[in-house]
């Protein structure tokens, strides 16, 4: 592990303990105890929902998939998440280990690392019109009277910002591709036949804008689920608070966390945002931390077992490898 990841995983523990310390260790424990164990389960197995639609969002890229394959990209997308979200890489590890789990599971080297490539640019897009609702949402707050002169401004510097972003990485890959064959390269040597098979996976892909616009459709509805996930979340602990105000809330915290991806994990940076956003909506900075925590619970319950079977996959291959 490199000295920069290590160091930015130390600050961003204690960027976050100083968070939840500033507004009290007892009062953030104390509301994450007032959502309890009953919130957390229900957040577990609320995620089949949102999860079945990213990996649905990612099996409708792949041309001509037969249906048996769209439970191996639900659990590939999970494998993808975990990858992402409790491992000290980037966000580039996790997608090689969702590709790696789509692989191991029967589909080929090409479409796997074509449709992550496609799939994670039409997340982006979703995101930005995700994050865009959430712009909206702040601005009618805060011209109701609320604080947070600036903040309205800031976001949409960040949009455009993300949106030009976008907007380079789609003509990397439709032109220069010189990224993502280099990627391909790095990241899943000899599993590739050729740059061709890529640049030509891509093309095949991208001529079908249909299945690119259902794709960023399915991806938006899954910011929304997951959103009210945490939104019935609260209800559960008799939080009263409307469900516009958790999607404006959770739009922002996840722009905030896309911008800051070299943080590992996001460590600090959601709770840092959480804090800052939860209030502007009505949520106490406590209750926010403690949806914070919460969610990291959930996530580390659902990451584990998606990559212990993504490590049995690799044993399994290892395995016959060594008997054949």
């Amino acid at each position: 592990m490199r000295l920069g990841v290590i160091l930015a995983a130390v600050l961003g523990i204690a960027v976050a303990t100083a968070v939840v310390g500033y507004f009290g260790f007892g009062a953030v424990f104390a509301a994450l105890a007032a959502i309890g164990w009953r919130g957390l389960l229900f957040l577990i197995v609320y995620s089949a929902l949102p999860f079945g639609l990213l990996g649905a969002a990612w099996f409708w890229l792949v041309p001509r998939a037969p249906a048996r394959l769209l439970g191996v990209f639900v659990g590939a997308r999970a494998a993808r998440d975990a990858g992402s979200e409790l491992l000290p890489f980037s966000h580039i590890g996790g997608f090689v280990i969702g590709a790696r789990v789509a692989i191991l599971s029967g589909v080929s080297a090409t479409a796997a690392f074509a449709t992550t490539v496609v799939d994670v640019t039409t997340e982006l897009i979703a995101q930005l019109g995700f994050t865009g609702v959430g712009i909206g949402l702040l601005a009618l707050r805060l011209g109701a009277g609320h604080s947070g002169d600036g903040l309205v401004e800031a976001g949409l510097i960040g949009l455009g910002l993300t949106a030009a972003g976008a907007v380079a990485f789609i003509i990397a890959q439709r032109r220069g591709m010189g990224l993502v064959e280099a990627l391909a390269r790095r990241f899943l040597p000899g599993a590739l036949a050729g740059a061709g098979d890529l640049r030509t996976a891509l093309g095949e892909i991208y001529r079908r804008p249909g299945r690119l616009a259902l794709a960023v459709a399915i991806h938006f509805t899954a910011w929304i689920a997951s959103a009210c996930g945490a939104w019935l979340a609260l209800r559960l602990a008799r939080v009263p608070i409307p469900l516009s105000a958790v999607i404006a809330i959770e739009s922002l915290v996840g722009a905030v966390r896309s911008a800051a991806f070299v943080a590992p994990m996001g460590i600090g940076v959601q709770e840092a945002t959480y804090a800052l956003i939860g209030p502007l909506f009505g949520l106490g900075p406590e209750m926010s931390l403690a949806l914070s925590l919460l969610k990291r619970a959930r996530d580390v319950a659902i990451g584990v077992p998606a990559l212990a079977a993504w490590q049995t996959l690799e044993g399994r291959r290892l395995w016959v490898r060594t008997k054949a």
